[in-house]
C-alpha cells in the first residue's frame, strides 16, 4: 500500500503523516488487485467499505434484468466509488462497480466512522468533512450525466458530453475515458447509431476522432 499516493487522496486532504496512518488502521485499510471486467461490488449486496482507487479506472454500471447496461460514470486513479453506500451500510446497492482496467484499490471501512464520531481525535473529524466535499464532488458528476444525456438527439447528447470535456480540460484535443461501447452506455444510446453520427460530425467538420482522442474542430454550439 504506497503511502505517498494514500496521501495525495482527497479523503486524506489536511492529514497528517501520522494521521494517515491513524485512519488506515482505524478504517482497516486493506488493499486488492482487480483484473480488467471483474466486478468489484455487485448490485443488491451491501457494504461498509468505501473504494479508493490507486491505480487504474472502474465504471459505475446499472445493468438490469433484461441484459441492458448503462454507465453512470467513470472513475479514474486517485477517485472514490460506494462511499455513500459505505455510510448507510444497509442500503442495497443499485449500481455494479466493475474494473475498466486491471486496477488496485484500497477498501476502507468508511462505516465505522458512525462509532468513532464520539472520539475527539483530529483525523476523525478531518476526514468527515473530507468525506462531504467527495459527496458533493459525486453530486455534481451525476448532475452532469443527466446534462449529457437529456438532449432528445443523439448529437445533442454527443454534443453536450465533448462540451463539458472540453470546459473541463480548456483544450480541443483530449481522450475521453469510454471505447465506443461504453460511450454509448454512458450516453444510452445504440452504439452503430452512435458511430454513425459520430461520422456525420467528422464529415461536416465539427469533430475529429480517433478510437477515444477527440477533437473538435468547429464551434459545437
Amino acid at each position: 500500500m504506497d503511502r505517498d499516493i494514500l496521501k495525495e487522496a482527497l479523503i486524506f486532504h489536511g492529514l497528517s503523516d501520522a494521521e494517515v496512518d491513524m485512519a488506515l488502521k482505524g478504517l482497516g485499510a486493506t488493499e486488492k488487485k482487480y483484473k480488467k471486467g471483474a466486478v468489484i461490488l455487485h448490485a443488491g449486496e451491501t457494504t461498509d467499505r468505501m473504494g479508493l482507487i490507486t491505480e487504474g479506472s472502474v465504471t459505475i454500471e446499472n445493468n438490469d434484468i433484461w441484459g441492458n447496461k448503462t454507465i453512470l460514470s467513470h472513475v479514474g486513479a486517485g477517485g472514490f466509488f460506494a462511499e455513500t453506500y459505505g455510510m448507510l451500510s444497509d442500503e442495497p446497492l443499485l449500481v455494479d462497480v466493475v474494473a475498466n482496467e486491471a486496477c488496485f484499490v484500497v477498501f476502507l471501512s468508511i462505516g465505522k466512522l458512525r462509532q468513532l464520531s464520539s472520539k475527539s481525535e483530529a483525523w476523525i473529524s478531518k476526514l468527515t468533512a473530507n468525506l462531504l466535499k467527495i459527496s458533493m464532488q459525486k453530486n455534481l458528476m451525476l448532475s452532469g450525466r443527466n446534462f449529457h444525456t437529456s438532449p432528445r438527439t443523439i448529437r445533442g447528447k454527443v454534443m453536450a458530453y465533448l462540451g463539458s470535456v472540453y470546459i473541463q480540460e480548456k483544450k480541443t484535443s483530449f481522450c475521453i475515458p469510454f471505447d465506443r461501447q461504453q460511450l454509448a452506455d454512458y450516453l444510452n444510446v445504440d452504439r452503430t447509431a452512435l458511430s454513425k453520427e459520430l461520422g456525420k460530425m467528422r464529415d461536416e467538420g465539427l469533430i475529429d476522432f480517433h478510437k477515444n482522442h477527440f477533437k473538435i474542430l468547429s464551434d459545437l454550439s
